[in-house]
């Protein structure tokens, strides 16, 4: 009986060595994992296992050695997660979110020329100073109806739209506002140079009776350029330090295509703008999944207002700010607005936000030279003070108003376009022209801001996980 239990033993030692022998040195997949997309995508998987927000709900890997954005996007929680986003090249898509890109330095907004057609008219957004776009003359309101002398429509916008990342030509029309019609011309031949956009787009201020209004227009959130990283931050603090200095008692922040971007600029700027805060009150709360929780660092990860001399908000007017927004208002620009509710009135001109309440960081695989990947899985969700983060529909606007519903588009800054005018009627209490205009009913289709690195994310910079416990 002891020989039988001896050989038995014996032999279960044999089948453990062997299979576990056999599951270790399986050699197709260990082909697979040291495979590039392997190496890759274990990589991918182990920065979600640690960080990715809703981590209890991430699905099943698929084979190891899948393409890495197939890998990373079918491990998604969908559609509930819809800003995780992974990129082939890392390098090119952190540049973007600092506002570098190639392009030829205009931005977009489409519409339907007619019901009784497929043609696509795009009307100019706004025009990026320095960029070929200005300096052949293209301004705010031209409508562009032809990319490479072939007309935009519903079939093929798609394809003509991504053909202007290369050297392209546009044929367009312009508003004469004293015939009071939108006449040809020239065609234009622009190229695409490796810009670098300020988001610091426009800043005034405008007296109107006993009011003194500063405006400014900020595209995304950028804290500067590689070797001088706060510059746009410290742009930001001039602007607000001018406005102080000028005694404004009103302040219109303009975030109509502001997708969003840096948190820390986000933290810069509402310390410009709340009232009476320290640095022991708190704008942001950032909650994490349950690995990180485990975490100090990562246990009651409070952002407290910063201390800055440049803030306006003891002396805005009625303790408000007006913010101009769309659909296309994202994330960050969404982030001051709710952290700023709990201390003042933020008051929305515009139409709804998009409504986006969570962070990402950028990683990089700086192990891997052959990983040029850069990945933003969602890490975080932020809430204000008050403990409020319930916008995933937007926030609504207290004056609804459609900027493509005008004839044309004034260009931004001039006190009869319409968002801004409608802010200064407000304040005012005047009697507004902009009740008597004429609406035109367009069809929107989108825009060319969707495409933006920044568009639609809140990035937590400088992000380090945690060695696993």
């Amino acid at each position: 009986m002891i020989k039988i239990l001896k050989l038995f033993l014996s032999l279960s030692v044999m089948t453990l060595v062997f299979f576990s022998c056999q599951e270790r040195e399986d050699p197709v997949e260990t082909e697979k994992r040291n495979s590039r997309n392997g190496k890759i995508n274990i990589w991918i998987q182990n920065l979600m296992d640690q960080g990715y927000y809703w981590l209890e709900q991430m699905n099943d890997p698929i084979a190891i050695d899948s393409d890495p954005e197939e890998y990373f996007n079918a491990l998604l929680f969908k559609p509930t997660d819809r800003y995780s986003a992974i990129f082939p090249n890392y390098q090119e898509i952190a540049n973007s979110l600092q506002g570098i890109r190639r392009e030829a330095g205009y931005e977009i907004l489409l519409a339907r020329e007619s019901q009784n057609n497929e043609n696509v008219l795009a009307f100019v957004a706004y025009i990026k100073k320095g960029s070929p776009a200005e300096e052949k003359g293209l301004k705010r309101g031209d409508v562009i109806t032809q990319i490479n002398g072939t007309t935009i429509t519903l079939s093929n916008r798609q394809s003509l739209l991504s053909s202007r990342s290369e050297n392209h030509s546009v044929s367009f029309l312009r508003y004469n506002q004293e015939e009071d019609h939108y006449e040809p011309q020239p065609e234009v031949s622009l190229s695409t140079v490796q810009l670098s956009e300020n988001p610091n787009f426009l800043d005034t201020v405008y007296t109107v009776g006993n009011q003194k209004i500063g405006y400014v227009v900020y595209h995304f959130f950028a804290r500067g350029i590689p070797g001088q990283e706060d510059r746009y931050d410290r742009q930001m603090d001039d602007i607000f330090a001018k406005f102080k200095s000028e005694g404004i008692n009103n302040l219109i922040l303009d975030f109509r295509y502001n997708g969003g971007g840096s948190l820390a600029s986000t933290l810069n700027l509402a310390s410009l703008v709340a009232p009476n805060v320290t640095t022991e009150d708190v704008f942001l709360e950032q909650r994490y999944n349950s690995f990180l929780s485990q975490f100090e660092e990562f246990q009651d990860d409070n952002l407290e207002f910063l201390s800055k001399s440049q803030n306006l908000g003891p002396i805005l007017e009625n303790n408000r700010v007006y913010i101009l927004t769309t659909g296309r208002t994202a994330s960050a620009s969404e982030m001051i607005i709710n952290g700023l509710k709990p201390y003042m009135d933020v008051k929305l001109i515009g139409t709804t936000t998009e409504g986006k309440n969570v962070g990402s960081a950028l990683l990089q695989d700086s192990d891997n030279p052959e990983n040029d990947f850069g990945m933003m899985p969602i890490i975080t969700m932020l809430f204000n003070s008050a403990g409020q983060s319930d916008f995933i529909n937007g926030f609504a606007p207290d004056i609804e108003a459609e900027e493509l519903s005008q004839r044309f588009l004034a260009p931004l800054g001039d006190t009869e376009e319409y968002y801004l005018r409608l802010a200064i009627d407000d304040i005012t209490g005047s009697s507004s022209a902009t009740e008597r205009r004429a609406q035109v009913d367009r069809i929107q289709l989108g825009d060319s801001f969707a495409n933006k690195a920044y568009t639609g994310r809140t990035i937590i910079e400088d992000f380090k996980f945690p060695q696993k416990p």
